[in-house]
């Protein structure tokens, strides 16, 4: 794997609590000295979706995200997460940089597993509020 830039890792940097994640990239910045930022900016994807009933793709609409992109000795790291926190973002793809360069990887790593158990906890819960909610119309 180089970096972060496995679907499971990137989706758990860019679900990450916002403070959690600046606050642990912020630890990052003194061993990765030299960041070009290329680019931090906001913009708007579309959102692709499935008909399950007929199979074709869709839009659905447009999500406002933030993303950044930042470069150290020819590694790239990568950040994009929905809403407008440029720093949420950079801080994302400074985590990114840091796996794919090998600097602090087994702190990134471990943040990383703690923010995947943590959402992993989180939507259960929510699960489980949904389930509570559902309704058998087969008791008629």
């Amino acid at each position: 794997m180089t970096g972060a830039r496995d679907s499971d890792t990137l989706s758990t940097l860019a679900r990450a609590e916002a403070a959690r994640i600046k606050e642990f990239a912020e630890t990052l910045l003194a061993a990765l000295p030299g960041v070009t930022v290329l680019h931090s900016r906001t913009g708007l994807v579309m959102v692709p979706m499935r008909d399950t009933a007929g199979g074709t793709s869709f839009h659905l609409g447009e999500v406002l995200v933030s993303e950044a992109h930042v470069r150290r000795d020819g590694v790239e790291g990568y950040g994009m997460r929905r809403g407008r926190d440029l720093e949420a973002a950079m801080a994302m793809a400074l985590v990114d940089l840091a796996l794919a360069s090998g600097v602090e990887a087994a702190r990134c790593r471990a943040f990383c597993d703690d923010e995947a158990a943590r959402q992993a906890a989180c939507d259960r819960d929510t699960l489980r509020r949904v389930e509570a909610t559902r309704i058998d119309m087969e008791t008629f």
